[in-house]
């Protein structure tokens, strides 16, 4: 091997020890590989306990009739039990419901109104939970190639001038094994990109079905107070 901050190590027997011929650009790439695993992680465990338990449309029929039946205590039972963000924003919402009930001051339309700036106040206080860290895997995804690809230059430019110095027949070998190093920032590019734009799209659809049931349940309660305290 020679000296130098990224001294070069000849000889490597497997596919992960090749890796580190592909030159400095590799470490960075893991590094947003691992980084890429570690918010997927987190996201995943953070909108599965924004889900909740059970179906959210389910959820919001089971409250839905305890209000027409005019148990509201019941319904916020139930949310303590879905322990969800969509359950989390119906208790909010609930709490106002009851207080409204009771209110002999404001008319229907006022307290309706009062209803629907409590949900929306719960909704703001959500969202942001389900998004964080989002905008990381999509940075990530436009740039791991990029980065990639940086590193594919950087190791042909390597190659072409080791052939440059190379004699005889060891110039095939040389270029072969120095374009073959550099494919591998094209591989780690590329892969972690693919992955990061992937769980992107699959957490983004799930927390827009989260939020659908956050709308759905705000439109439930404003619609069943209008309609049974009119």
């Amino acid at each position: 091997m020679s000296g130098g901050f990224w001294p070069k190590h000849e000889d490597a027997k497997t596919g992960l020890s090749r890796m580190y011929d592909g030159g400095i650009i590799v470490p960075v790439l893991i590094g947003l590989f691992l980084i890429v695993i570690t918010f997927c992680i987190e996201r995943f465990l953070t909108i599965a306990k924004a889900s909740g338990k059970g179906n959210s449309g389910e959820f919001i029929r089971n409250v839905q009739f305890n209000l027409a039946n005019k148990d509201v205590d019941k319904a916020i039972a139930l949310c303590d039990k879905q322990k969800g963000s969509v359950g989390n924003v119906m208790k909010a919402g609930l709490g106002k419901y009851k207080e409204m009930i009771t209110n002999t001051e404001l008319d229907t339309d006022q307290k309706v109104l009062n209803i629907q700036k409590e949900i929306e106040e719960a909704t703001a206080l959500e969202l942001p939970m389900l998004e964080k860290n989002l905008v990381f895997l999509s940075t990530i995804a436009s740039i791991a190639t990029l980065v990639g690809l940086l590193g594919t230059v950087v190791g042909m430019i390597t190659a072409f001038a080791a052939l440059a110095a190379s004699e005889g027949g060891s110039a095939s070998t040389q270029l072969s094994k120095g374009i073959a190093e550099a494919l591998y920032n094209t591989a780690l590019g590329i892969g972690t990109s693919a992955v990061s734009i992937i769980m992107y799209n699959i957490f983004t659809t799930r927390i827009d079905g989260i939020t659908y049931g956050i709308d759905e349940s705000g439109f439930t309660l404003t619609q069943s107070f209008a309609s049974i305290y009119k």
